[in-house]
């Protein structure tokens, strides 16, 4: 849900994630094949792969701390735009709304007012999905929705979460650097003939 409203292609990352773990997949298989074969210039290969997976996973976190205020603004300025074309066809985008503004107990970008302007409140009135309570309607009645504003909410709770990613994406880097560093040395052994198949 957050994804879809932090950018337009956001959409495709179920996709570009399924992806990655493909390759990975596959680049495990062949580094479980490089050592049953036991050949020197596999294993140097499936080294070289696993340092370049993560170098680009450096990359990516780095440019991802520079540019968070870029990332925080371009969100905002699409929840902003959401509300304006919310609607009840229900597309990927007005889902987004509702799941963000249920699942977090919130209205609107900065606070419930922010509806006001929009289409959807001039015809029908609040969405659902910011009732204080379950099965409620509130039409125009601003005391049956949450008067909190979702972009802080969000913010803080991906805030909160980045630790558990950090730590996560932390112990992941760690295993690559051991699978590249006992790849290496085994590559190593095998050349120097140290390494015997049983």
């Amino acid at each position: 849900n957050y994804f879809s409203l932090l950018n337009e292609k956001a959409t495709n990352v179920p996709f570009v994630l399924i992806g990655t773990g493909t390759v990975i997949i596959l680049l495990g298989t062949f580094g479980c094949f490089a050592t049953c074969r036991a050949s020197a210039w596999m294993l140097k290969l499936y080294a070289m792969f696993l340092t370049l997976i993560f170098l680009v996973e450096l990359v990516a976190a780095i440019v991802g701390f520079v540019f968070r205020h870029e990332i925080k603004n371009s969100f905002k300025s699409n929840y902003e735009n959401a509300l304006k074309e919310y609607n009840s066809t229900r597309d990927y985008r007005s889902e987004a709304v509702d799941k963000i503004q249920s699942t977090l107990h919130c209205c609107g970008v900065t606070n419930y007012r922010d509806w006001k302007g929009t289409n959807y409140y001039s015809e029908t009135g609040f969405p659902k999905s910011c009732c204080k309570l379950e099965g409620c309607y509130p039409q125009r009645d601003a005391d049956k929705v949450n008067e909190e504003g979702c972009f802080i909410k969000v913010m803080t709770t991906i805030e909160s979460e980045m630790g558990v990613v950090a730590g996560i994406s932390f112990g992941v880097a760690c295993f690559q650097l051991i699978g590249i560093f006992l790849a290496y040395c085994l590559s190593r052994a095998i050349t120097n003939n140290q390494y015997e198949i049983v």
